[in-house]
């Protein structure tokens, strides 16, 4: 496992350096795409009668397991790091906007997708189950926010639509997983994690994101009363990395939602950042979670495009994954629209907000990882090769283009540039969570 991570590190900042030296490319896409060519280089070499490359470095790539080293390994430090960059104050101010998005939306999206996609698997003479369906809506329609925010950070997006977009990314992550986990217990694939009932379904939403969010408050509550007490740089760090390690695990073995757990967390940390972190060793704790977040962020997108390697497909199973594309493009809108035009003329959001929430809900890691994780079954390549496809049309394309619709975005809408930068709150004094 070592000499496979070590040769994913090392094939990692080759791609990423020819991406920053020639090509320039926002480093997620630019790494993802240049991963992608390097596999159908492999496959083209392969089917060429070469095929000692394609068998060597897929054997090394299975040995890491792209779920495991995501769902496993990665998330809690890619979301706790996500969190912790975030406004906590702003994003509670805009909460009815981003629960109603990262809840209504996810489930909304996850059955439009779902049963989009039983016809359409149907329609090109692919056979899958209705809840096998649904499962595919629900790992595809979170939004990935470690793909989000890599874009947010480079688009001079406003802080409230950039709050907004990324608050939303950061819980729908966490509740796509929580429906995710009921869908598979209702199929009967769900490793105990839930029965297959309606009441049960309830249940386990419940426990996993209800006591997700307590637990990661608790967390967070923990994590700052221990840094507000010291002022040691490398101990404030050790004690970060042990609430989000640690916590993660423990989520996990108590069946509560890690990844909401990780949000809320970091959101607290977030919040009470200037008084447990003192000036001298704020800049650094803050450095060293940015860096942490865009290396393994590089790492995951790498990952992502390495990955196309060991994805078999079928003529249909393209078929079906380009209309699926549009259907889950189309499923974004309609979610997204129909809960915001209820929120929209109360939180005063421009007339954009629903294309770049749209076009901005990129696909990413936390699908990939979802989709290879379910068990060897007849249908289970049809839903990996839709989901690779879905990714990569994410990246790719949206990734792409976003720029431009965020510059339009920000041109149509200079209400949304000052509002909560000129509001009372932001000006007052800092309050200690314990006070």
């Amino acid at each position: 496992m070592l000499t496979a991570f070590a040769l994913l590190l090392s094939v990692t900042a080759v791609l990423a350096f020819l991406n920053e030296r020639f090509f320039k490319l926002p480093t997620t896409v630019g790494v993802t795409l240049a991963g992608a060519l390097a596999s159908l280089l492999l496959i083209a070499l392969d089917a060429l009668g070469l095929t000692g490359p394609r068998g060597w470095a897929a054997g090394l790539l299975e040995t890491l397991d792209f779920t495991d080293f995501v769902l496993n390994g990665i998330l809690s430090i890619l979301l706790f790091a996500g969190a912790l960059s975030l406004d906590a104050r702003q994003l509670l101010r805009q909460r009815l906007s981003i629960l109603t998005l990262a809840v209504v939306s996810t489930l909304l999206s996850t059955f439009l997708i779902g049963f989009a996609a039983y016809g359409i698997f149907g329609l090109v003479g692919l056979s899958v189950p209705l809840l096998w369906s649904l499962l595919f809506g629900a790992l595809i329609s979170p939004t990935d926010p470690v793909a989000v925010l890599d874009l947010l950070k480079r688009a001079a997006v406003p802080k409230r639509i950039e709050t907004l977009i990324a608050g939303e990314s950061l819980f729908n992550d966490g509740v796509g997983v929580v429906i995710f986990l009921v869908i598979a217990g209702m199929a009967g694939i769900g490793h105990g994690h839930g029965e297959g009932s309606v009441l049960g379904a309830l249940e386990l939403f419940g426990r996993e994101a209800l006591g997700g969010m307590v637990f990661g408050a608790l967390l967070g509550a923990l994590g700052y009363l221990m840094l507000r007490e010291i002022e040691q740089q490398a101990v404030e760090v050790l004690i970060t990395l042990a609430l989000v390690v640690g916590g993660y695990v423990a989520a996990s073995a108590l069946g509560i939602s890690g990844p909401l757990a990780m949000v809320v967390a970091g959101l607290i940390i977030s919040a009470g950042r200037h008084v447990a972190f003192g000036e001298d060793t704020r800049e650094h704790i803050e450095g060293f979670w940015e860096t942490t977040d865009q290396v393994l962020n590089i790492l995951l997108f790498a990952f992502i495009g390495l990955d196309v390697l060991l994805t078999e497909t079928t003529g249909p199973q393209l078929v079906a994954g380009g209309l699926l594309v549009l259907v889950s493009l189309l499923a974004r809108w309609i979610s997204v629209a129909l809960p915001f035009s209820l929120i929209r003329r109360r939180e005063n959001y421009g007339t954009y907000t629903v294309r770049l929430l749209t076009w901005g809900g990129l696909r990413g890691g936390i699908a990939i990882s979802l989709v290879l994780g379910l068990p060897e079954t007849p249908y289970r390549t049809h839903l990996v090769t839709a989901t690779y496809i879905i990714v990569l049309f994410s990246i790719a394309v949206q990734g792409l283009t976003i720029m431009p619709l965020v510059h339009r975005a920000v041109a149509a809408s200079p209400e949304d540039t000052s509002p909560e930068d000129t509001s009372p709150e932001d000006t007052a004094p800092e309050v200690p969570l314990g006070s």
